[in-house]
């Protein structure tokens, strides 16, 4: 019967991917490979995935050094670019949202028909019960909870989602 297993394997594999085998390594890890068949397999596999391993570094061809640095240079400096662009971009927002509720203040400041429809709901609003407001509101919420969570989730979360996306590459 076929040994499963062999207490010298991770020796003889060592040794065959580090080339030592069978020129520099013990007679003894020798001896033992010629009279374990599982060992014997192991140096014929090995070997075998070493020799095309040999065979792809030697017909790999290393670009210029030179090359290499300055586009590991172009790299860095592209990265510095993104990240010194965040708190910028971050900025830019705040501010024009900012701007946006100024525009809308303005707006709300000098449009006449704007202030005459802000009149009649604030009268509107003072005729109204709130007690029966507040139970119609409870109502609605209740028969369409989840539209209402999945409008806030959308309010909250989109933004969210989009500031992480643009943070990152």
């Amino acid at each position: 019967m076929r040994p499963v297993e062999c207490p010298f394997e991770s020796d003889v594999l060592l040794a065959v991917v580090q080339s030592r085998f069978p020129q520099r390594v013990d007679p003894d890890l020798q001896a033992h490979v010629s009279s374990c068949p599982l060992c014997s397999d192991v140096v014929a596999v090995a070997s075998a995935f070493d020799g095309a391993r040999e065979a792809t570094l030697a017909s790999a061809e290393l670009p210029d050094a030179g090359r290499v640095w300055r586009q590991a240079q172009f790299r860095a400096r592209r990265e510095a670019i993104q990240t010194a662009g965040r708190p910028i971009t971050a900025v830019q927002v705040i501010a024009f949202a900012a701007s946006m509720s100024l525009l809308g203040a303005c707006f709300g400041a000098t449009s006449a028909w704007f202030q005459s429809a802000l009149a009649k709901t604030t009268t509107a609003w003072a005729a109204i019960d709130k007690a029966a407001w507040i139970a119609s509101c409870t109502a609605i919420f209740t028969e369409h909870a989840a539209l209402v969570l999945a409008m806030l989730a959308i309010v909250l979360l989109v933004p969210t989602a989009v500031f992480v996306a643009l943070g990152r590459d």
